[in-house]
Formats: C-alpha cells, structure tokens, sequence
C-alpha cells in the first residue's frame, strides 16, 4: 500500500467487498469516485445512508419495504390466491421485470418456526389456492419443497415451480447435465 494513499485503499477494498466486484473493477470505482467525480461519490454515500436507515422487511411477506408492508401485500390488484416463494426479496425484482406474475410474495431465507408460522398465516388469510416456487434448482431446494407441501398439507392448495432447462440462446455443449436432463424429463408437444 501506497504511503499517503491510505483512505484511497480503503475505498477499494470496500468496494472489492460487494459481490461481484473485483480488485480491477474496484480499483475503477475508486479512482472515478476520487478522480473525476466527487458528486458521484456523495450522491452514492447520501443513498447508501438512506437506504440503510429506511429500508426494512415486510411484516407479511420478507420482501423490502420503506414501510411495515410492502407495496406487493397491500396492491388490491394482485391476485391475492396465488402465492410466490422465493429465497430472496431480490428475486421478486426480477420476477417483476418479466410481467408473468400478478400474484402476492413470500420470501423465505431462513427454514425456520418464525418463517413457517409466518407463511401458514399468510396462506390462511389470503385463502391461497395456488403457490409457485421460484427458486435456484437443486437436490436441497427439491426437499426444501417437499417439506413446505408437507407444512401446508391441511389447505387445498395447487403447488408448481418455476420450469428449468435449457436457457434461450444457449448451446447444448454450455448447459450442464442436470438442466439438460431436467430439459429433456419437461419436454412439451410442439
């Protein structure tokens, strides 16, 4: 480390520390926040302060909010029979950008007395009919599933998951063999 250049370090390494960003990527950051952009750099320091401060999880559902229920459990528009479970609040960001679902959300991190008790009730005063999982496929996440059905067998529920296989675009030699066997197990008449 540069003598003089303590605090510059610092600011690399904080941003090395976010997922995905690494040494080069961080050091870029850096130098544009110092260097070329100093507005930037308070702007984004003023917006981490805020968001740390007023965002926090729903009461119903996990997902985030500025507010003690999210804007997903309290929209009267959305189909309030058909629950979503994803493993992350970030995963219904992304379920949002594709427009195929108008149902409500459960974010489930944590398999646990609090989550579970917290979904049964959810599922009671929604009188859910229907649950789609979405979440990473795998062995683990397959008896994550099983375990949640076994938890809501008492209700009349319709359980799905979110299909899996070959992505759109991408050759059969850069799929690996649990998606290509799980794609050829889900084919479909054309």
């Amino acid at each position: 480390m540069n003598k003089g250049l303590e605090k510059f370090y610092e600011l690399v390494e904080a941003f090395e520390s976010l997922p995905t960003i690494g040494k080069k990527s961080a050091l870029r950051l850096a130098y544009h926040i110092v260097m070329n952009d100093n507005y930037c750099g308070i702007k984004i320091a003023h917006s981490i302060e805020n968001a740390l401060k007023n965002i926090t999880k729903c009461s119903k559902c996990g997902s985030m909010s500025e507010h003690e229920i999210c804007e997903f459990c309290l929209d009267d528009s959305r189909d309030e029979t058909t629950l979503c479970i994803v493993q992350s609040a970030k995963d219904i960001f992304i379920i949002e950008d594709s427009k195929q679902f108008d149902g409500k959300y459960f974010v489930m991190e944590e398999l646990d007395e609090n989550s579970l008790s917290m979904l049964i009730n959810l599922v009671k005063d929604n009188k859910v009919e229907n649950i789609l999982f979405a979440i990473t496929p795998s062995i683990a996440n397959d008896a994550f599933i099983l375990y949640i059905e076994d938890k809501l067998k008492e209700f009349d529920i319709n359980f799905t998951k979110i299909a899996q296989g070959v992505p759109t675009g991408v050759s059969l030699e850069n799929v690996d063999i649990l998606s290509l066997s799980k794609a050829i197990q889900s084919k479909v008449n054309i």
